[in-house]
C-alpha cells in the first residue's frame, strides 16, 4: 500500500511540476493528492505517526495527526493571507507608486544596482514574487525597449529570490522553516544575509560590465502623481506593520500568525479611516464592499496559491505522518557523501543541500523543503536549515519557472523559457554557487570557532 501512496505522490508532483506543458493549474493536482493520500490511509487503517524531535516515531490516530497537520499548514495560510492582503492594501492606495521616486538616473548599469537592490530589500519585507510584480510594473513605465527590460527583468528575478532567503518573511518556505521553529528570525539573517548578497550582487556585478548595460535609456519626462494623497502613509505604514511581525513573535513568543493578524487590523483600521468609508461587516449591499479597501484587497488576495499550498503540505505530511519521509532522511544521511566540514554539528551533507537547491529549479520548492521540515531532524537553527532556506530560495532562480517570481516575470514580459535559459540561467547558477560557497566558509569558520 505504501508503493501505491508513492506512486500518486509521484504522479501529483510530476503534474505540478509539468503545471505550463499541461495547462492545468497546479492547485489542482495538489488537491486531489492531498486528498487521495488521506483517504488511503483512513479506509485502509494504515499506522500514523508524529514525528518527535529526538524521540522518533510515537504512534497516534489518525484523526488527532490529521488534525495536527492541518493546525501547523494553518498558521502558515493564515500568516500568508495575512500578508497578501497588507500587501493589497498599499497598492489599493497606489502605495507602490512611492518607489518610482527613488529612481533618478537614465544609466542602465546604475539603473541595474538601483532595481536588484530594491528587488533585494523589498523582497524581504512583502516577499519575492510581490516585490517582482511591484518592480516589473514599475520597470514598465520607465524602460520602453522590450529587450533591454527582459535582461532587467531576469537580474530582478535572481534578486528578489535572493532577499527572500534571508528573511523569515521574505518567502514562503522561509516562513515554513520560521513557523515550523526550525529557525530564529535573528539567526536565520545573521547566516543567511551575507551568502543572499552574494547570490544577487556577483550575477548583477557581473551583467554591468556587459554590453547590453551599456549607455542610457531614454528618460521619461512625464510626471505620473499618486492615485492617493496617503500613499506614501500606506507604503511605509505596511512595511512598518510586516516587519513588526517578528518582533511581535519574539516579543510574545506567539505563532507568527498573531502578530500578522494584530498588523492587519492596524493597516486595515486607517485604510478604513483613510478611505472615510462606514460599514458594517454584516451589510450585505454591495457599495459597502464595494468602497471598502479591506474588502477590496481581501478580494484580491491570491486563493489559487492558498490552496495549493493546503494541498501540498498537507499531502507531505501524509507521507510525513507514515514515517516514510523521516526513514529516507536516514538514508540520505547514511549514504550521501559529506562536503566541506566533518564537524558533527552540521547533520547533513552539504551535497543534499546543494541538490535540493538545485532541485527547486524544476520541482516547486514549496513540497522539497515541506519534506525536508518532515525529514530532518535536526534541533532549532542548526547550520543545516539556514542552508536550506538559502538553497530552496536562491536555486529556483536558475530556470524561469523555478520559483513563483521567474513564473510572475515570465508572465508580464512574456519572457521565453530557452531566452532565459542561455541568457540569464548561468548568471543565476554563478550567483547561487557564489551564495552557496560563502554560507559554507562562514559557517566552517563559526563552528570552528565554537570548538
Amino acid at each position: 500500500m505504501e508503493i501505491l501512496l508513492i506512486i500518486i505522490f509521484v504522479l501529483g508532483y510530476l503534474a505540478i511540476a509539468m503545471e505550463h506543458s499541461l495547462k492545468i493549474d497546479k492547485l489542482i493536482p495538489a488537491l486531489a493528492m492531498m486528498a487521495l493520500l488521506w483517504a488511503i490511509i483512513a479506509v485502509t487503517h494504515m499506522d500514523v505517526f508524529e514525528i518527535i524531535p529526538g524521540i522518533g516515531k510515537e504512534k497516534h490516530h489518525v484523526e488527532g495527526v490529521l488534525l495536527h497537520h492541518l493546525g501547523k499548514t494553518a498558521e502558515i495560510l493564515v500568516f500568508l493571507m495575512g500578508a497578501m492582503t497588507i500587501v493589497e492594501i498599499i497598492d489599493y492606495f497606489d502605495g507602490f507608486s512611492t518607489i518610482k521616486s527613488f529612481i533618478k538616473t537614465t544609466n542602465k548599469s546604475r539603473l541595474l544596482w538601483l532595481f536588484t537592490s530594491l528587488a533585494f530589500v523589498l523582497s524581504a519585507i512583502i516577499d519575492n514574487l510581490t516585490a517582482t510584480i511591484v518592480l516589473l510594473t514599475i520597470l514598465q513605465k520607465i524602460i520602453k525597449d522590450r529587450d533591454t527590460r527582459l535582461w532587467f527583468a531576469g537580474l530582478i528575478v535572481i534578486a528578489a529570490n535572493a532577499g527572500g532567503a534571508w528573511s523569515p518573511i521574505g518567502d514562503v518556505t522561509t516562513t515554513m522553516l520560521w513557523i515550523a521553529n526550525k529557525v530564529s528570525a535573528s539567526q536565520l539573517v545573521i547566516h543567511v544575509l551575507i551568502p543572499s548578497i552574494l547570490c544577487f550582487a556577483v550575477p548583477t556585478l557581473i551583467a554591468s560590465r556587459m554590453s547590453v548595460f551599456k549607455g542610457y535609456i531614454e528618460a521619461d519626462t512625464s510626471d505620473e502623481k499618486p492615485k492617493s494623497k496617503f500613499s506614501a502613509t500606506m507604503f511605509y505604514m505596511g512595511l512598518g506593520a510586516i516587519l513588526f511581525v517578528p518582533i511581535f513573535k519574539t516579543a510574545t513568543h506567539l505563532p507568527p500568525y498573531v502578530g500578522m493578524m494584530l498588523s492587519l487590523a492596524v493597516v486595515a483600521a486607517f485604510a478604513e479611516y483613510f478611505s472615510n468609508t462606514k460599514f458594517s461587516m454584516g451589510e450585505a449591499t454591495s457599495d459597502s464592499g464595494h468602497h471598502s479597501p479591506v474588502h477590496k484587497s481581501l478580494s484580491k488576495i491570491e486563493m489559487p496559491s492558498i490552496l495549493f499550498f493546503l494541498g501540498i503540505l498537507m499531502a507531505v505530511a501524509a507521507l510525513e505522518s507514515l514515517g516514510m519521509l523521516f526513514d529516507f532522511a536516514g538514508v540520505l544521511e547514511n549514504t550521501m557523501p559529506k562536503l566541506g566540514t566533518e564537524l558533527e554539528s552540521t547533520k547533513l551533507s552539504d551535497l543534499v543541500v546543494l541538490l535540493l537547491g538545485a532541485g527547486s529549479a524544476v520541482i516547486d520548492n514549496v513540497p522539497l523543503v515541506a519534506a525536508s521540515i518532515g525529514m530532518f531532524s535536526m534541533g532549532m537553527d542548526e547550520p543545516a536549515w539556514h542552508f536550506i532556506a538559502y538553497a530552496a530560495g536562491t536555486g529556483g532562480s536558475i530556470l524561469i519557472i523555478g520559483s513563483a517570481a521567474g513564473v510572475v516575470a515570465m508572465g508580464m514580459e512574456k519572457i521565453d523559457f530557452f531566452w532565459y535559459f542561455k541568457k540569464i540561467g548561468w548568471l543565476a547558477f554563478v550567483g547561487f554557487i557564489a551564495g552557496s560557497i560563502g554560507f559554507i566558509l562562514l559557517r566552517n569558520l563559526v563552528l570552528n570557532v565554537v570548538h
